[in-house]
């Protein structure tokens, strides 16, 4: 087991466990303050590298990002316990997953096993695929545990959204050729020790990595909400 990935299974048992507090104080101020904070550091770790080459589009593409992060919070900030289970399912379900099972049936399968080469070439289409199944099976059996498949069918998409948040992220950081969202924030003291709160020094991608998908699905979430 590579040095990267016992960090990424650490870390992300170890924000496992700090979701399943937040749950049970969804509803309280603090909840939103810290999410909004997270949101805070995401923005300021996709300002830092989009910084290094300004252009039209480049700053058309960081706006796009920032409204998603912002437009997540104001989800957040709207939505009750119970639509918010969803996004943990549905979306973290799907991160968590598709990695995990990449790492173990990648290649396995289908031998050129990368749907997405040039944007996420660690991606595999067993990874992707499989988790896009669990994603798909944990927010149904919820709803059929609830009975509010006719209300909550729409959750169904998370995670699809969250793929698409997810690659176009990544999209990003090829274009500026940024490995991980916060390998320049780490580079001042300051910042890496608040990079260290997520494993964010040792190849753990950042904040903006851990928000990207939940981002861009709970923006799309809002806007079906609104019309």
């Amino acid at each position: 087991m590579d040095k990267n990935f016992r960090v990424r299974v650490i870390c992300g048992f170890g924000m496992f466990f700090v979701a399943l507090i937040a749950l049970y104080t969804f509803d309280s101020i603090p909840f939103k303050i810290i999410y909004g904070l997270f949101g805070l550091v995401s923005i300021i770790e996709l300002i830092s590298f989009f910084w290094r080459k300004i252009s039209f589009w480049h700053v058309v593409l960081a706006l796009f990002e920032i409204a998603f992060i912002v437009c997540s919070a104001i989800w957040v900030a709207k939505v009750d316990l119970h639509h918010f289970w969803y996004i943990i399912l549905g979306v973290c379900g799907y991160d968590i997953f598709a990695y995990l099972l990449g790492k173990a049936f990648g290649g396995k399968i289908f031998k050129k096993s990368r749907p997405f080469p040039h944007i996420s070439k660690n991606k595999t289409w067993e990874g992707t695929f499989l988790g896009l199944t669990m994603s798909f099976l944990m927010c149904l059996t919820m709803m059929l545990c609830k009975n509010t498949f006719e209300f909550d069918w729409i959750y169904l998409l998370c995670g699809p959204l969250a793929l698409v948040g997810d690659l176009f992220e990544s999209f990003l950081k090829r274009r500026f050729k940024v490995k991980d969202s916060n390998e320049i924030l780490i580079k001042n003291k300051f910042f890496q020790k608040i990079e260290m709160v997520i494993g964010g020094t040792e190849g753990h991608g950042g904040y903006l990595d851990r928000i990207d998908s939940t981002a861009f699905t709970t923006t799309i979430l809002l806007l079906i909400s609104i019309l």
